[in-house]
Parts: C-alpha cells; structure tokens; sequence
C-alpha cells in the first residue's frame, strides 16, 4: 500500500540556497520537496499562513495555494489539496 505522509521539514535542511526562516517549512512527500507553508507579510487580515504546492507539483490539483489563520490550518489545506479532498 503506497503511504502518502506529508511531513514539514525546517528549509535549512532541504533548500541549497540557504534561504529560509522558521516560519518557512518545505512540505515533502516521500523525501522530495512538493510545497511550502510560510507566514507572509501580504496577506489576507487574520490569515497570515500561506500554503502552496511547487512548481511541478500541480497535477490537476486545484487550488493550488490559498492562506489561513494558522499554520495547522495551512496544513490541513495543503494535505486536502495534495490528496485532492
């Protein structure tokens, strides 16, 4: 059975570039970079966490990325959109 975890992995460790920040989490599936979940300046009020899928990544998924409130939230609709729920 093929397991589809996505796990938040601090950018230091996964971007070369060396550009990153704690509120910057790459989003992997299967070890590779797949997203992002970061908190942005330019964003909606009250939903400063934005979410969005790599370049690449798309596949029909839609959306393909969006902001929330919190970072759990920003999460769960990175996953939805992924999973395609």
């Amino acid at each position: 059975m093929h397991k589809d975890y996505l796990i938040l992995k601090r950018a230091s460790a996964s971007r070369p570039s060396g550009e990153w920040n704690d509120d910057d989490p790459d989003v992997l599936a299967d070890g590779a970079p797949v997203g992002r979940i970061m908190k942005v300046h330019a964003a909606p009020v009250g939903s400063p966490w934005m979410w969005t899928l790599a370049f690449g990544q798309h596949e029909d998924r839609t959306p393909t990325h969006g902001y929330a409130a919190t970072r759990e939230a920003a999460m769960t609709a990175f996953a939805n959109s992924w999973r395609r729920e």
